[in-house]
């Protein structure tokens, strides 16, 4: 059974770090490129950062660039998202996103985790 199980989301003020976790089970972690995306109330869902299989290459939207950092531990099946410099605008549901190899298969989703920012 596939899983991804987000962790480490909260509430913080403006300033403030958050680390977000995702960890996969019931498909080979390593095969699959990793997304963290975010919703906010009345928004649509937006890719926030994408990391490769291997993890040595990332790319991030330009609104997170400079605070944000995506990490993978493939030993571990877990990927991370560090959050630093937090603003009141990433206020967000964050979901954790597998990307199969194949565009046949449809990619994983976890049940994602409340991210507030606020004073």
């Amino acid at each position: 059974q596939v899983q991804l199980v987000e962790s480490g989301g909260g509430s913080v003020q403006p300033g403030g770090s958050l680390r977000l976790s995702c960890a996969a089970s019931g498909f080979t972690f390593s095969l699959y490129a990793m997304r963290w995306y975010r919703q906010a109330t009345g928004a649509e869902r937006e890719l926030v950062a994408m990391i490769s299989r291997s993890g040595l290459n990332t790319n991030y939207a330009d609104s997170v660039k400079g605070g944000f950092t995506i990490s993978r531990d493939n030993a571990k099946n877990t990927v991370y998202l560090q959050m630093n410099s937090l603003k009141p605008e990433d206020t967000a549901v964050y979901y954790c996103n597998a990307n199969p190899p194949s565009p046949r298969v449809d990619p994983y989703w976890g049940q994602g985790t409340q991210v507030t920012v606020s004073s």
